[in-house]
């Protein structure tokens, strides 16, 4: 089981707020923020909740991505509200939501690609 994952991001300032408006329809907050001097390296900023951060982003000499980040949704509702919100925040439709059968008859999903075009996706798995 992982305990947190990161990203290295172009611009740190740019993603911060583009996470922060997509993420907060899942329930998913900036939890924590470290800085270069603190790491002796790079600043970071760190989402997720509960007051535990569990997906980080951090500055540094080139982006990770392309990846894929997929965030469980307690509803389909949020996962709409995610997709909604990442748009509104400069995202890129990369798959409106919608059920993915092909996955299992449950499985709601949106896709977004985010300032680095990494894929982030709200899930549901939960029936309607």
């Amino acid at each position: 089981m992982l305990d947190h994952t990161g990203i290295v991001v172009r611009d740190l300032e740019r993603s911060r707020a583009f996470f922060t408006r997509a993420l907060g329809p899942l329930s998913i907050v900036l939890e924590a923020e470290v800085t270069a001097e603190q790491t002796g390296a790079h600043n970071h900023a760190g989402f997720g909740a509960g007051g535990k951060p569990f997906f980080w982003i951090s500055d540094g000499a080139r982006p990770s991505g392309p990846a894929h980040f997929a965030f469980a949704a307690a509803a389909r509702a949020a996962v709409d509200a995610f997709y909604e919100a990442a748009l509104a925040a400069g995202g890129v439709d990369n798959g409106a939501p919608g059920l993915r059968p092909h996955y299992h008859a449950n499985y709601y999903g949106a896709f977004v690609l985010d300032p680095d075009g990494n894929n982030i996706e709200a899930v549901c798995h939960a029936p309607p």
